[in-house]
C-alpha cells in the first residue's frame, strides 16, 4: 500500500490556459496526479489532450495558472529562477521528443552537460558519460557528432543524458517515437530498471501502446483531464 511519504510528485487542481478571449484554450482542467517512488507511470491520450502541457508544469518549464504541485516535496514556483535550474539539473532528467542535442558536441559531451552544469570536472563528467552510452548500445560512438548519428542513436544520447546525473526524477515525452520495436524495448527495459532504484520515478509521454507493458500504472488523459489511471501488469 503506498503511502504520502511514497509521493514523489503530487498535482491538485491544475490549470493551465494559452491565449486571451476567442483566442484562448484550456490546456488543463485541473488535473489530479500522484506518482510514487520506484514506479514507472505512462501517461497516455489523443495528441492535444495536455500531456505535454502537464510534464511541462512539472519539470518547472511552464507556470500553472492554478492549483498546486510540487516535486519532491518542493513547489518549484517558489522557487527564483537560478534555485529552479540548480533543482531541475540535479533532481530531474528530461528526454525531449526533439532530442534537443546540441550539434557542435559529440555524444560523449552531450551526455556530460548535466554533470557539467552541476560542477563537476570535465574528465570525470565524460568518463560517466561514455559508461552510460555504453549502457545505452552506443560503445564506439562517443564521438560522433549528433549529425553523424541516426535518429535512434540520437534519442539513446537524449536518454543517456538523462540518466547521466542519477535524478530521482526521470521524464519522458515519447522515448520510443524513433527506435524500432527490438531497440525501443530494449530502451524501455532500461528506463524500467531505473524506475525502480529507490527514491525515483519515471513518468513517460507516449502513444506506442507496445511499452504499456513496462508501466506500473498508465494514466490516462483527454481535454485537460486524467480520466483514468489504471494499473498495469508489468511483464
Amino acid at each position: 500500500m503506498k503511502s504520502s511519504q511514497d509521493v514523489l510528485i503530487k498535482c491538485s487542481g491544475v490549470t493551465k490556459e494559452y491565449g486571451v478571449g476567442e483566442a484562448k484554450v484550456t490546456a488543463l482542467r485541473g488535473v489530479n496526479l500522484d506518482v510514487y517512488r520506484g514506479e514507472l507511470l505512462i501517461l497516455a491520450g489523443p495528441s492535444g489532450c495536455g500531456k505535454t502541457t502537464l510534464i511541462s508544469i512539472i519539470g518547472g518549464i511552464l507556470k500553472r495558472d492554478a492549483g498546486t504541485c510540487t516535486i519532491l516535496g518542493k513547489d518549484l514556483e517558489n522557487m527564483t529562477t537560478a534555485e529552479r535550474a540548480h533543482f531541475r539539473g540535479t533532481s530531474i532528467g528530461f528526454v525531449f521528443q526533439t532530442f534537443n542535442l546540441l550539434p557542435s558536441l559529440t555524444a560523449a559531451e552531450n551526455v556530460a552537460v548535466p554533470l557539467l552544469i552541476s560542477g563537476e570536472e570535465r574528465k570525470f563528467a565524460l568518463q560517466r558519460a561514455r559508461v552510460i552510452l555504453d549502457q545505452v548500445g552506443l560503445s564506439g560512438r562517443e564521438d560522433a557528432l549528433p549529425s553523424q548519428l541516426s535518429g535512434g542513436q540520437q534519442q539513446r544520447v537524449a536518454i543517456a543524458r538523462a540518466l547521466v546525473h542519477e535524478p530521482k526524477i526521470i521524464i519522458c515525452d515519447e522515448p520510443t517515437s524513433s527506435l524500432d520495436h527490438a531497440t525501443g524495448h530494449a530502451m524501455m527495459e532500461i528506463l524500467r530498471n531505473v524506475a525502480q532504484a529507490p527514491d525515483r520515478a519515471l513518468l513517460v509521454v507516449t502513444h506506442d501502446t507496445r511499452i504499456y507493458e513496462f508501466a506500473d500504472r498508465i494514466a490516462h488523459m483527454d481535454d485537460g483531464k486524467i480520466v483514468e489511471v489504471e494499473e498495469a501488469q508489468v511483464q
